[in-house]
């Protein structure tokens, strides 16, 4: 393959991946833990949007469990974001032959 090709394909690759990173920056991501009790909403560029709690998870003598449960679904969440944020950019370089989970620089 000759180096002017590589370097185009690079920079397609390059455009891309940007604009699927801008998508799903818009792609929202739920999780929810307790039962429903606690729903958190994030986008795949791993910011929270929102966080829902239901009045049966607000107990005062155990708001231990409620900042678990919070916890839990922020961490969910944002799991979920990343597993998504890394399989739509694995689509991308699927045929060029890169190892799997290689995180580019751009």
């Amino acid at each position: 393959m000759n180096m002017m090709k590589m370097m185009k394909q690079a920079a397609d690759l390059q455009k891309n991946m940007k604009k699927k990173q801008a998508e799903l920056a818009k792609t929202q991501v739920q999780f929810s833990a307790g039962g429903g009790m606690v729903t958190a909403v994030a986008t795949c560029d791993m910011k929270v949007k929102s966080i829902k709690i239901s009045r049966d998870a607000v107990d005062p003598n155990d708001v231990e469990m409620l900042e678990d449960l919070v916890l839990a679904a922020v961490d969910g969440v944002l799991a979920s974001a990343q597993e998504t944020m890394s399989k739509e950019m694995g689509k991308l370089t699927s045929g060029m032959g890169l190892p799997a989970g290689i995180d580019l620089p751009f």
